[in-house]
């Protein structure tokens, strides 16, 4: 097939939806189709070699200032090629991603207008592309927040429009009132524009089928795959003796990922008997909006005698990646909201590492399909330090979890499943 995949960076930090959509578009390279990953608003960044076009339409830019004044909704092409480099988009996109979703409502509904909106020299650069570049059989969209180009991409290339639905609605939940109605307001009318919409999980596929106010058999669920670079096999030799037992966090850090919560069961974890050394390592993409609140936790955890055993990494690359969870014994990620994806979880299991995790989102029915780890009552802190307690005491546990978890990610979770399933999905819209 001839597909177009249009991925929306985010602002130079590395993200889940695009490194699925690298992956997915890689996957179907790798089988022989014609895929286009195209990168709207900024450049994607991902921990693997991108397939990516070197080109950014949409550039995150253009699409404000044209939003910010009539003036630039007819500037030439010369002056917005020079908005839409790479380098000025992450710049801009790292500085502008630290504007709450509170205060970016017309923005959004600007973006959600399609061809009514400010934007549309820029949906027009796009869509003239896609038509006369491409010429593509199927379009898929990253995410709702792009549904309002799905009507012109459509009428001008006669493709099929696949929306993927990833995690937006935590965003469009945040922005304040009248702008959050209204836009789930346009959303609605313009989910007639797809052809099919496609979760992440089963959970979020019945949150999203709510918010769109369509049937739920609408929504395709396709699960996240990881490349089998991520895949090690698992060995039957103990940690070695010199390591304490260490628990490990991979996500942004912020607290929308509940990093805190997870000091918080630190806390707990030495007061029980045995534990006292336990370590709590964290990796991930620390961003400006949230130094301050990191910093006020860096500081609470000296204050509470913690500072010896907690470690923050920083970010990291593929490499580092798999050598950082292959230093942990066990991974968690305690979000306070319904995670729709849940790939850091599969990248666990990947390398053998169980995981313990909130009983919401996406979190059960992964832990159902790969038998891999517990679950826990959201919020709990002594729960959550009781689950860990359970598997750090308990090699012999935690070492059946780990082959469950790896031998469930080869069989079902790698990025060729993955593009076997969507293929399925574009083969069926197409016909």
């Amino acid at each position: 097939m001839n597909i177009c995949i249009l991925a929306a960076g985010a602002a130079g930090m590395y993200c889940g939806s695009c490194l699925r959509d690298n992956a997915l578009a890689g996957a179907l390279l790798r089988a022989r189709h014609r895929v286009t990953l195209v990168p709207l608003y900024t450049p994607l960044r991902t921990d693997a070699p991108t397939v990516t076009i070197p080109r950014v339409f949409f550039g995150g830019i253009n699409a404000w200032l044209q939003y910010a004044s009539p003036v630039f909704r007819h500037t030439p092409r010369l002056l917005d090629w020079l908005f839409d480099r790479p380098w000025l988009l992450t710049m801009a996109g790292s500085f502008g991603a630290q504007t709450p979703p509170a205060k970016l409502g017309p923005f959004v509904l600007s973006i959600l207008s399609g061809e009514h909106g400010p934007q549309i020299k820029e949906l027009r650069r796009l869509v003239r592309f896609v038509a006369n570049d491409l010429r593509p059989q199927v379009i898929s969209l990253p995410n709702l927040m792009f549904i309002g180009m799905a009507r012109l991409l459509h009428q001008d290339t006669g493709a099929p429009i696949v929306c993927e639905l990833t995690g937006e609605d935590i965003f469009l939940d945040a922005m304040a009132e009248p702008y959050r109605t209204q836009a789930r307001d346009i959303i609605r009318q313009r989910s007639s524009d797809v052809a099919r919409f496609v979760a992440t999980s089963s959970y979020y596929a019945g949150r999203m089928s709510d918010y769109l106010a369509i049937p739920r058999e609408q929504i395709r669920v396709v699960y996240p795959g990881i490349s089998r670079d991520h895949l090690r096999s698992i060995e039957t030799e103990p940690a070695p003796k010199n390591r304490p037992p260490t628990i490990g966090y991979f996500a942004r850090i912020c607290p929308e990922k509940g990093l805190d919560k997870l000091v918080d069961a630190l806390h707990h974890l030495h007061r029980i008997p045995g534990l006292a050394l336990v370590q709590l390592r964290a990796a991930g993409y620390l961003g400006l909006a949230h130094r301050a609140w990191y910093d006020a936790l860096r500081k609470r955890i000296a204050r509470e005698g913690l500072a010896h055993a907690f470690t923050y990494v920083g970010e990291v690359d593929l490499p580092g990646k798999l050598a950082f969870l292959d230093s942990i014994d066990v991974l968690s990620v305690p979000t306070p909201y319904p995670e729709p994806k849940g790939i850091y979880v599969l990248e666990a299991l990947a390398r053998g590492v169980p995981v313990v995790q909130p009983d919401h989102g996406a979190f059960p029915e992964l832990l159902s399909l790969t038998h891999a780890g517990l679950l826990v009552p959201p919020g709990d802190p002594q729960a959550l330090a009781d689950a860990l307690a359970t598997l750090l005491t308990d090699p012999a546990r935690r070492s059946q979890l780990a082959r469950h978890g790896r031998d469930a990610v080869a069989a079902a979770f790698t990025d060729d499943h993955m593009a076997a399933k969507m293929l399925q999905i574009y083969q069926d819209v197409q016909a």
